[in-house]
């Protein structure tokens, strides 16, 4: 990797990093959803709903990343950081942008290698159980509410006939309040619900317990659970050190130029 290269790739955790990229992929097939199936407006609507909790989170990663990169222009311009910025806003027109957040998906995959990043997050697992299960409900709420409106709306005797329906009726279910005020009639929309309630006792159930271990685990254990375990897998951990110094390297390389640049001033 080359040394005046910006080091925005990896601002974060592993875990974060692969929690932004599920989102940007996860974003891009709702672009492209939204495109082959336009004349659906309560398709239309429920992609509407998870675009907008995208908006914030790329948002706010756009800032995480611009306060941490040196230097910050290059990763405004050179590393897409304006794509970011715009592809954050709640604009039409621009969440095509979102693409230049595959390109840094696919780099970061090629730098890391496909199993060392699954070993990492194995090994790290429980440090990232809130960023998993945080996309893991925006998945079932989305394709949830998605499936449950396509099987349930033109149902006769259906209570389940429009986006805000399906997407109410989706997240009581997921955690498991069941009012019951809007149910499935069909065959096909009571199998959708089977599976969202089974998601639902899983995914909160984690929840659950991540809460209960951080809130409760007494300080000691925390602090030995914090402490650094030798590597499991020397090949991921011989990776993880080339990449910090390469992230050196190319900091060290920013001081240089800044100091050339004050120099050919005075």
């Amino acid at each position: 990797m080359a040394a005046n290269e910006p080091a925005q790739e990896r601002q974060g955790s592993l875990g974060y990093e692969l929690f932004i990229a599920a989102l940007s992929i996860l974003s891009i097939a709702n672009l492209v959803i939204g495109y082959l199936w336009i004349a659906d407006e309560g398709l239309q609507t429920i992609l509407n709903v998870i675009n907008a909790i995208f908006l914030p989170i790329f948002l706010g990663d756009f800032v995480w990343r611009l306060l941490h990169a040196s230097p910050k222009g290059a990763y405004f311009f050179r590393g897409f950081g304006w794509a970011d910025l715009l592809s954050s806003l709640p604009l039409t027109q621009t969440k095509i942008l979102r693409v230049f957040r595959l390109w840094r998906v696919g780099r970061f995959v090629r730098e890391f290698g496909v199993g060392n990043l699954w070993r990492d997050f194995i090994r790290h697992r429980a440090d990232n159980t809130l960023l998993t299960v945080v996309f893991l409900v925006i998945c079932v709420v989305e394709f949830g509410a998605l499936a449950a409106l396509k099987f349930e709306q033109y149902a006769p005797g259906a209570n389940i006939t429009s986006a805000s329906d399906a997407i109410w009726y989706v997240w009581v279910t997921i955690t498991t309040v069941g009012y019951g005020d809007r149910y499935p009639v069909t065959n096909a929309g009571r199998m959708v619900g089977l599976l969202i309630m089974m998601a639902g006792v899983g995914l909160f159930g984690t929840l659950a317990g991540f809460l209960s271990n951080k809130f409760l685990t007494p300080p000691e254990a925390k602090a030995e659970e914090a402490a650094p375990a030798e590597p499991s897998d020397l090949k991921t951990y011989v990776t993880e050190l080339r990449h910090m110094l390469a992230t050196q390297e190319r900091a060290t390389a920013a001081l240089h130029a800044k100091l050339d640049e004050i120099e050919r001033l005075l």
